[in-house]
């Protein structure tokens, strides 16, 4: 069976997903417009706005150096799910890479031979790590943590609350420039803190730097609950990025990107343009990322054979 037969049932089901999901979206919209009309409910509403303030100390506005850090993020998560999906449907690869066992990287068993998919992917995940490793240090070097980790117990009926405003079309009050609502400073923690290392932890056990020798560390983290970490990982990536993208433009687009892409607060379509060029350079990346392309790079790393 051909990879274009193994990939037709995923199609498939992904296009009989599409209408359920849509009817379920609009009966939890109308189930959060009948609760919110609730005496209790909106109450609660009333007395959990979907934010908590922050400390003092807690610095306001959007740096230059995390609006760079959520380019790059962006650009190489997108690359790494484009190349973790070819590495998981592609069934005959169209090249393979072999490590050259010299340089600054020797080892006594002899390098293992992967597809050029994994070695773009691996790749990509080094270069993730390294900028999500900057973004970490600069994170609490700068205070900026205190957006993004919760410092109050309020922020869970808080975070109901957003959601419930959220799936209300009523959207909570927006002020990312000083503080995020409760439920992006959850969403925005789990990524972080909790999906992003899961994928580090699941994808270096997959990979081919894993001590593959070491039978007793085998035993503890078996390859089958790496891969059963790792594909759902991603998936929360994708349904991340999707909710983020339509959250960013749904609740006052030019503003949030000039947050997120000018480092400035205010309604200039200067983090359009910077964001829209983003898209262009991301959409260029994927266009490229084949074997006529990703074959030179691979090689000053390793050897490439068909």
């Amino acid at each position: 069976m051909t990879s274009t037969n193994v990939a037709r049932p995923r199609w498939r089901t992904l296009a009989l997903a599409i209408p359920g999901a849509i009817v379920a979206v609009a009966v939890l919209i109308v189930l959060a417009r009948w609760l919110r009309e609730l005496p209790a409910v909106a109450d609660f509403v009333m007395t959990h706005p979907g934010h908590v303030a922050l400390p003092e100390s807690a610095p306001v506005g959007i740096p230059a150096w995390l609006a760079w850090q959520h380019f790059f993020n962006a650009f190489f998560i997108v690359l790494i799910v484009r190349s973790g999906w070819s590495v998981r449907t592609t069934q005959r690869p169209a090249a393979h890479w072999t490590r050259n066992n010299s340089g600054l990287i020797r080892t006594k068993r002899p390098p293992k031979r992967i597809s050029l998919d994994l070695w773009f992917h691996q790749t990509l995940d080094v270069l993730w790590i390294v900028n999500g490793a900057i973004f970490i240090v600069m994170l609490f070097t700068t205070g900026h943590w205190m957006r993004i980790v919760p410092t109050s117990w309020e922020v869970f009926p808080n975070a109901l609350s957003a959601g419930l405003q959220y799936a209300s079309l009523d959207w909570p009050l927006e002020n990312g420039w000083v503080n995020y609502n409760s439920l992006q400073v959850l969403t925005y923690f789990v990524t972080v803190f909790v999906a992003a290392p899961l994928a580090i932890i699941s994808g270096l056990r997959m990979s081919a730097a894993w001590p593959a020798s070491t039978a007793r560390l085998n035993r503890l983290y078996p390859i089958e609950l790496a891969r059963a970490v790792h594909f759902p990982v991603m998936l929360y990536f994708v349904l991340f990025l999707i909710a983020h993208i339509t959250l960013v433009f749904a609740t006052g687009a030019l503003r949030n990107l000039n947050h997120m892409y000018a480092a400035r607060d205010g309604a200039s379509w200067l983090g359009f343009w910077i964001f829209a060029a983003s898209v262009v350079v991301m959409v260029v990346a994927w266009v490229a990322a084949r074997p006529l392309i990703l074959r030179p790079l691979a090689q000053l790393m390793g050897t490439v054979s068909r």
